[in-house]
């Protein structure tokens, strides 16, 4: 254990920047994949919005193409604002009325998207260097 993770922290951060843009990308290609993107536009102008399916269109090519140029490190600074703004709405429309927990202790809660505003923040935060993912951890 003393060696763990095994990773420099300019290393896990580069992962973490890599690996949470993902997330975005899978759940927009999964609302394409799964058809659910009309569904969405429903529950939207159920809410009182109008434009919806160009809307959530807008949503989910965002996630797709900000995930992708974020995971490789575009913009990181204007990209996370965009997807903390889009989770914040989230937040506000969706989740709050569910309360915090998202599973097991809850429903759709806002407890994961707070998380992932959280994770944009720390990759938003740090600057974008060129990191020799196999250097060897300084511990």
């Amino acid at each position: 254990m003393k060696n763990f993770p095994f990773l420099s922290s300019s290393q896990s951060l580069l992962l973490f920047r890599i690996t949470l843009p993902l997330f975005f990308t899978a759940h927009a290609v999964t609302r394409i994949a799964n058809g659910t993107i009309e569904r969405f536009a429903g529950f939207l102008s159920n809410k009182g919005f109008f434009a919806t399916s160009a809307m959530v269109w807008g949503i989910t090519i965002y996630e797709i193409i900000g995930g992708i140029a974020l995971a490789f490190g575009y913009w990181t600074k204007y990209l996370s604002l965009g997807f903390i703004l889009m989770l914040i709405m989230g937040n506000i429309i969706i989740h709050y009325e569910n309360g915090w927990w998202v599973g097991e202790h809850g429903a759709g809660g806002m407890e994961y998207s707070c998380a992932l505003i959280l994770g944009l923040i720390v990759i938003a935060s740090t600057k974008n260097e060129k990191v020799n993912f196999f250097e060897k951890a300084k511990v």
